[in-house]
């Protein structure tokens, strides 16, 4: 145990200073950074905003019942079944029908609990209905069909979430399910929460629509941003959907700050058709059912790009660009919780975290070297790298630090020190019966190696199930504990034990006080 070869010596040394370089990383000015990697201070040290928003799926299953009208009517139809009163309600479709019977027969099949196989292609345990009447239906989404809606919007919605925070610059931002219906977003650092909150809030279901000069059927009154009421056509020529990429610029001919969109080929395609048949009518462009811009169609626009000008900001016209290239929600959201936490705040969990580590460190250190005397020393300089090392991992997944993350560091530095106090205590009892140094410490080392393990490793399975299925600070002291079990044994076994073996092989005939 005590024997290193030159290999194995090097290998020791360079993994140390490899990972310890990227633990320096944190100390260097952030404007000559040379390589991009730094520690990142989580919400409650570096102070933030704290968003808990909530999903509301109620028009989008208002939506998805629209969608089932064709289906069901051909149903209805192939199977010459007659039906009148057909209403699209905002959860449920209802009509009278001729034969109850023969529908729920068609409809569900009791044989084996299956559905029937014409409507399985496209509900397959989806759809649910009641018979009201002796002679109404009542089509609405089963218990299985709502939470697949619920599920598949909550996590398109944390997805474009992401991308618009991601956008905006905001560094280390959490953004996680919380229930069926609620999402968590920590941003740390973050000096604009209204800006972040006016993003968010926004579905940004944009479509493109032709302005009519009459009240007619299909028209709808809509208002645009400086006031003006518009009669639109309800038939969308093109939606967001056809938006590949949409940037903030600057229209130097009307000194105004606009947005550029670029289509995809189909968006092109319908883009330029309408304009082409349009010359001279006004387009109007409605985002979450305002009108943000109404421009007159002067000629056609084939290239697939385009340009949206309005009464903007230059700050309004980036964030229209972000909505728009981040895509439309698929439900609104709402902010049902918020917090903010100051810089100052942060600043006095730093301060305190770091004097109960340096108090911790000091303690551990003095009683190390009153101990063990000279492989105190050497425990004490494996805990400094041990530290070092913790730090050098963490900044390579450029992890986010927290206040549990600190307390899983203070008990990486207890835990790093009982792996040396179980192998020198054990060495102790080998002295007693053992006449040679170099075989007492060899032996010392082997049979303390399985109780360290043991110690260790159950730990290491508690840390990992704590990551599973923990959330936020929970994840963040697991982390920082997992990793450290995994330095501390490095650190005991590699460092801590070739400074060990180089005392002892150079005082071979001396005496050892340990």
């Amino acid at each position: 145990m005590l024997n290193f070869s030159k290999i194995n010596i090097i290998l020791i040394y360079v993994i140390f200073l490899f990972v310890s370089f990227f633990a320096i990383l944190n100390f260097q000015n952030s404007n000559n950074q040379f390589i991009d990697k730094k520690l990142n201070l989580g919400l409650d040290l570096q102070g933030g905003s704290y968003l808990l928003l909530e999903i509301n799926s109620n028009p989008l299953i208002k939506e998805k019942i629209q969608s089932k009208v064709i289906p069901i009517k051909k149903l209805l139809k192939d199977n010459n079944l007659s039906y009148s009163n057909f209403k699209i309600n905002s959860s449920n479709l209802t009509f009278s029908i001729n034969d109850t019977k023969k529908f729920e027969t068609l409809f569900f099949s009791r044989k084996d609990n299956e559905l029937n196989p014409y409507i399985d292609n496209y509900n397959s345990f989806e759809l649910d209905f009641e018979v009201a009447n002796s002679n109404i239906i009542k089509i609405f989404f089963s218990k299985y069909g709502l939470l697949t809606i619920n599920n598949a919007a909550l996590k398109q919605s944390i997805e474009i979430v992401r991308r618009r925070i991601d956008d905006i610059g905001t560094k280390e931002p959490t953004i996680l399910q919380r229930g069926d219906k609620r999402i968590l977003v920590e941003l740390p650092g973050l000096k604009d929460p209204e800006r972040i909150k006016s993003l968010l809030g926004k579905t940004a279901q944009l479509n493109f629509r032709l302005v009519s000069d009459n009240v007619e059927f299909g028209v709808e009154k809509l208002i645009s941003e400086i006031g003006e009421e518009l009669n639109v056509s309800k038939r969308i020529i093109m939606s967001g959907e056809n938006l590949i990429d949409a940037q903030p610029n600057f229209n130097n001919q009307s000194n105004q700050p606009t947005v550029s969109f670029t289509l995809d080929r189909l968006g092109a395609q319908k883009f330029g058709r309408t304009t082409t048949d349009s010359v001279g009518k006004r387009l109007a462009i409605v985002l979450d059912g305002k009108i943000i811009s109404a421009p007159t169609i002067n000629e056609p626009i084939t290239s697939g790009n385009g340009m949206i000008s309005g009464n903007f900001s230059f700050q309004e016209a980036t964030d229209l660009a972000l909505l728009l290239r981040s895509g439309a929600l698929p439900t609104p959201l709402s902010v049902v919780e918020e917090r903010t936490v100051g810089p100052d705040l942060g600043a006095d969990s730093i301060k305190k975290g770091i004097t109960s580590l340096i108090i911790g460190f000091i303690l551990v250190i003095f009683f190390m070297i009153y101990k063990y005397k000279i492989f105190g020393l050497i425990a004490n300089l494996a805990l400094v790298a041990n530290l070092t090392m913790l730090i050098g991992v963490l900044t390579i997944l450029e992890a986010t630090l927290t206040l549990p993350g600190i307390a899983g560091i203070i008990l990486t530095v207890g835990m790093a020190v009982d792996a040396n106090v179980l192998i020198f205590e054990r060495i102790k009892e080998e002295l007693k019966t053992e006449k040679s140094i170099i075989h007492a410490f060899d032996i010392g080392y082997s049979k303390a190696k399985i109780t360290v393990l043991d110690a260790n490793i159950t730990t290491l399975i508690a840390a990992i199930i704590l990551f599973a299925f923990g959330s936020g600070p929970v994840k963040g002291f697991a982390i920082t504990l997992g990793i450290g079990i995994v330095t501390t044994l490095y650190s005991a076994y590699f460092l801590a034990r070739h400074l060990t073996s180089f005392i002892i092989l150079n005082k071979k005939k001396d005496k050892v006080n340990i």
